[in-house]
C-alpha cells in the first residue's frame, strides 16, 4: 500500500481509504468487521465514517471493531463527520458550536476513542458564521478531542474563506476536503482543486467509481436491478440512472475505461481508481465496497500504473465541458498571460 501525508499535516495515511457508509445498512456488523479485517490485512490504515451513516450505527460498529483489535486500532487513522441531522430539533443539525459540541462528543463515545484523527464538516452551513465553526474546531484541537479537521462538499469560495480566516486569526487550519470526484464527475477541477492547492489541503475523493457506473455493471438499455446501489434505488442522488444514462458522454467514458481494462487484463474499477489516485492533490481515495470480493478488486488498483497514453485517453474523453465563461477557454485565457507579453 502506498503511503501519503494527510494533506499538509505530518500524519501518514494509505492511498486508499475504507469508506463505511454501508456499515449498519447494506452490511451488517459481521460483514462490516470482515471488510475492516481484510482492508487492514492489505496494509490499509485509514477509515472514513460519519455520524449520520445509519444514524450512528456505522461509528458504533467501527468502535467495537477497534476495541476488539487493539493492534490494528493503534495504527488506524479514523475520520468521521458532523453536520447533518441527528435528531428532529433545530439544534440537532448544522455547524454551530451548540450542535458540533454534542455531535463530536457523541462520535467519540460511539467510536470508543479519546481523540478523532480527522473531524470533517460534512457540508457548508449557511446559517452559522464560519468564524463560529472555525473557533470550535480550533478549541477541539487544543483540547485534544480531534487531531485535525477538514471539510466535505465545500465549493471554492467556502474553502478560500475558511482557510484565510483560520490563517488570519491564528486558528488551526484545515488539512483536507472530501468531494465527489471520478471520471464522470470532474467539475471540481474548474475551481475547487485549485482552491485546495492554494490552501495546502489534500483531497479525499468519494464515489471514485461513480456509484458503480465505472465498474461496467450498468447497461445502456437495461434498468439496474439486484443488490446494487441503483438496483435498490434507480433514482439515487446524482448517480441516478435516467439522467446519466441519457448522456452520450457517460457511455463514451465507460467505453474507454473498458478498452483500457481489457488491454491490461484488469477490472474497469481498477482503471477508474488508478486514474483518480493519480490526480493532483489526492491524499487518499475512499473505497465504498460492499463485499470482500469488491474490496479485494478495488485494492488491486494499488498495483496498476496506467501509461501516459492511457491517462491521456481517459483525460480527453472525460474532460469537463463548461461554458466558455468563466470556466471555459475564454475565461481561462483572461486569467493567464504569456511571460514574454504580447497579445
Amino acid at each position: 500500500m502506498d503511503y501519503r501525508k494527510l494533506g499538509p499535516s505530518g500524519a501518514v495515511v494509505t492511498a486508499y481509504c475504507l469508506g463505511t457508509m454501508t456499515f449498519g445498512a447494506e452490511a451488517d456488523e459481521a460483514a462490516s468487521h470482515k471488510l475492516l479485517d481484510d482492508y487492514f490485512a492489505w496494509g490499509g490504515n485509514f477509515i472514513d465514517t460519519a455520524d449520520v451513516y445509519s444514524a450512528g450505527k456505522s461509528e458504533e460498529i467501527i468502535g467495537r471493531w477497534l476495541k476488539a483489535r487493539p493492534t490494528e486500532a493503534r495504527q488506524a487513522i479514523v475520520a468521521t463527520k458532523g453536520r447533518f441531522p441527528m435528531g428532529d430539533g433545530p439544534n440537532d443539525i448544522g455547524l454551530s458550536r451548540r450542535h458540533l459540541g454534542q455531535a463530536l462528543d457523541d462520535s467519540l463515545r460511539r467510536l470508543g476513542l479519546e481523540q478523532i484523527d480527522l473531524y470533517q464538516m460534512h457540508a457548508w452551513d449557511a446559517l452559522t458564521p464560519i468564524e463560529e465553526t472555525l473557533r470550535f474546531l480550533d478549541d477541539a484541537v487544543s483540547s485534544g478531542k480531534i487531531g485535525y479537521y477538514g471539510f466535505s462538499n465545500y465549493v471554492g469560495w467556502h474553502i478560500a474563506k475558511a482557510s484565510e480566516i483560520a490563517k488570519a486569526r491564528g486558528y488551526t487550519r484545515p488539512v483536507t476536503l472530501q468531494p465527489q470526484y471520478n471520471l464522470l464527475v470532474r467539475d471540481i477541477e474548474l475551481e475547487i482543486v485549485a482552491a485546495c492547492q492554494d490552501a495546502g489541503m489534500g483531497l479525499l475523493p468519494w464515489s471514485p467509481l461513480g456509484g458503480g457506473w465505472l465498474t461496467g455493471k450498468y447497461k445502456r438499455d437495461e434498468m439496474p436491478t439486484g443488490a446494487t446501489r441503483l438496483g435498490e434505488n434507480p433514482n439515487r442522488g446524482g448517480e441516478s440512472y435516467a439522467p446519466r444514462n441519457a448522456m452520450e458522454r457517460t457511455w463514451a467514458i465507460i467505453a474507454v475505461v473498458e478498452e483500457i481494462a481489457k488491454a491490461h487484463g484488469i477490472s474497469m474499477a481498477q482503471v477508474a481508481l488508478a486514474w483518480t489516485a493519480a490526480q493532483p492533490a489526492i491524499t487518499s481515495v475512499i473505497l465504498g465496497a460492499r463485499t470482500p470480493e469488491q474490496l479485494a478488486d478495488n485494492l488491486g488498483a494499488m498495483k496498476v500504473k496506467l501509461s501516459d497514453s492511457d491517462m491521456a485517453r481517459l483525460n480527453d474523453v472525460s474532460a469537463p465541458q463548461p461554458f466558455d465563461y468563466p470556466y471555459g477557454k475564454g475565461g481561462i485565457n483572461q486569467r493567464h498571460r504569456k511571460i514574454e507579453g504580447g497579445r
